[in-house]
């Protein structure tokens, strides 16, 4: 027999966007489906395997209001300093550099470190406790039909999710993105990025590093760490996430880990100790998209599905929740004032609210990585002076962080109108 499920909103992709967007709205009261072709609980990973996030103020207010940070099973790691440094592989960093504080904007923390399966598990335990949303996970989608009454998802199994709104976050080839026919403009890096974890000697000080090399940019990232004879974490653990070229890092990739290790070394410096390498390492290509309009028709584009960008400033997953944040705040808008959904001033107000900010965002990490991916020496100089002058203009200084944090003008969310109406 075939199962009709009627809701708001239908959201494609149970990543961690997706996932968090049906958790947001679903606290709020808003009825939703979520369906993605991978079951969940397989997502979850027994032990730590190098992986971890970088999650912004802003996106810890998107997670809390859909009752996700609470559900973390192991304590997020506080950034409360981070260091932007020019350097060569083997040498001390330059002397010019750039240090920020969140202190000095009034906050504890410029964003947290959150290991990838933590968050992966925090989501799997909220989907299914939520009433009003219903999980449908692994599910093949038949059909997707999108009109201007409403819009309807069949599944292979024959079941009918009848909604106002559909929500593609299924990532950087979005299938519903290109049924709707909406144009992407797309370019590569040359670029890998390498993603591991590292133990050191010496506690990092809960300090994020940004080392730009000729290459690109090494990132040193503070994790909790194990438990020290306290019991508490001992701070002696990093992320990394390393960036070059991709004919070096195809190298680097096929040695030894003992040589792994050296190479990793390097490039760390020796401000923490000696350092080892812990748990899996992983590899991406950098490359960079960008759709021309985030809606159509009953349709809106979120997180990778939307946009993508280098990983140079650990902005990527920190701009799909403040699209989590935009959008959900326009559907409970519409919703609560007896509005349509899915409807095209609901989806205009959420276009409006993203699309200039993660362009900007995509146009700034781009100018960086060419800016400081290059060993010619004049450009090496100025961009040195530039670190040491940012460093010592003040409101320059806090735009740089307030942006980092995600509260710059164009990132501004009011998360208090998601709040569950009495």
């Amino acid at each position: 027999m075939t199962t009709h499920v009627t809701v708001s909103v239908c959201i494609v992709g149970a990543g961690p966007v997706g996932a968090t967007l049906a958790c947001l709205l679903a606290e709020a009261g808003i009825t939703a489906a979520i369906v993605d072709r991978a079951s969940l609980p397989p997502m979850e990973l027994p032990a730590f395997d190098g992986r971890a996030y970088a999650i912004a103020l802003t996106s810890r207010a998107v997670l809390e209001q859909a009752g996700v940070w609470a559900r973390l099973g192991g304590a997020p790691c506080p950034i409360r300093q981070i260091r932007v440094s020019d350097g060569k592989v083997g040498r001390r960093a330059s002397p010019m550099f750039l240090h920020f504080s969140a202190a000095e904007v009034g906050e504890d923390a410029f964003g947290w470190m959150v290991e990838a399966r933590h968050l992966r598990i925090a989501l799997n335990a909220q989907l299914p406790r939520l009433p009003g949303l219903s999980v449908f996970a692994p599910a093949a989608i038949a059909a997707v039909t999108r009109g201007e009454e409403g819009a309807e998802v069949r599944l292979d199994d024959g079941t009918v999710i009848a909604c106002r709104l559909v929500v593609a976050a299924e990532g950087r080839e979005s299938a519903l993105r290109t049924e709707a026919g909406i144009p992407v403009t797309r370019w590569d890096y040359g670029q890998q990025a390498i993603v591991c974890a590292v133990r050191h000697e010496r506690p990092h000080g809960s300090m994020a590093v940004e080392h730009f090399l000729p290459g690109g940019p090494f990132a040193i990232l503070p994790l909790p760490g194990e438990p020290g004879v306290d019991g508490q974490p001992d701070g002696r653990t990093s992320a990394i996430v390393w960036s070059d070229r991709t004919a070096l890092m195809d190298a680097i990739w096929a040695l030894p880990p003992e040589r792994f290790a050296h190479e990793v070394a390097r490039r760390f410096g020796d401000h923490l100790g000696h350092v080892t390498p812990a748990g899996m390492r992983w590899r991406y290509p950098l490359s960079a998209l960008v759709a021309a309009r985030y809606t159509d028709t009953r349709l809106a584009l979120v997180g990778d599905a939307a946009h993508g960008i280098h990983p140079i400033a650990g902005q990527g997953l920190n701009l799909g929740f403040r699209d989590v944040g935009a959008l959900g705040e326009a559907i409970v808008a519409a919703v609560r004032a007896g509005d349509d959904a899915g409807g095209a001033a609901t989806l205009a107000r959420y276009q409006a609210a993203r699309r200039p900010a993660n362009v900007a965002m995509l146009a700034a990490t781009d100018a960086l990585d060419r800016l400081f991916s290059t060993d010619l020496a004049p450009v090496r100089l100025a961009r040195g002076l530039g670190l040491a002058a940012v460093h010592r203009i003040p409101p320059l200084k806090r735009l740089f962080m307030r942006t980092a944090m995600g509260l710059s003008p164009l990132g501004g969310l009011n998360l208090g109108a998601l709040r569950k109406a009495a």
